[in-house]
């Protein structure tokens, strides 16, 4: 399953950050991959947190729904698929796809607040229930995802920078 999971995503390569999303990684490729470069398939908290850390991945994507009970803080500067001359861009993926890319499920974030420090942050599939505090440019909520909660915005060039496609439950201002 995670393989099929970021086969649309554009990764490659995969990192597990849980042992049951190792099966595509043999020693020698660990060995060799750059965490920056490649994707984070994580089922725990830590992992989760790790991941979306300025020491973490481009590409973070869970495999369930996920209870974290702390602030969540998506930090550092990633290029899309890895590539160092690639656009910046982050994604969190909240979902399965098949291998023609159609979503299968979609899972739930749960943390009381989520802060992007991250430019050009998007989160594809699922929810993220709790406060989302965005204060840098460029955040995309896809259409296929879902904020239960507020959205806040840290100015109105931050805001005016965002592309809010998917659903808001609660209020959507700067803050």
């Amino acid at each position: 399953m995670a393989a099929a999971l970021l086969s649309g995503c554009g990764g490659n390569k995969e990192e597990a950050a849980a042992p049951s999303a190792s099966p595509a990684a043999s020693p020698a490729t660990a060995e060799q991959t750059d965490a920056k470069t490649t994707a984070s398939i994580v089922n725990v908290a830590d992992a989760f947190n790790n991941a979306v850390s300025e020491k973490g991945t481009w590409i973070i994507a869970i495999l369930n729904d996920l209870t974290i009970d702390n602030e969540v803080v998506v930090a550092g500067e990633f290029h899309d698929k890895g590539a160092a001359d690639g656009n910046i861009y982050r994604k969190i993926a909240l979902y399965a796809q098949d291998a023609n890319r159609n979503i299968t499920a979609n899972y739930t974030l749960t943390a009381p607040k989520v802060t992007v420090k991250s430019e050009n942050l998007r989160v594809q599939g699922g929810t993220i229930k709790g406060d989302v505090y965005v204060e840098a440019k460029g955040f995309n909520l896809h259409e296929t995802s879902t904020i239960d909660g507020n959205l806040y915005f840290a100015s109105e060039d931050v805001k005016a920078s965002a592309q809010i496609d998917g659903k808001v439950t609660g209020k959507t201002e700067v803050q």
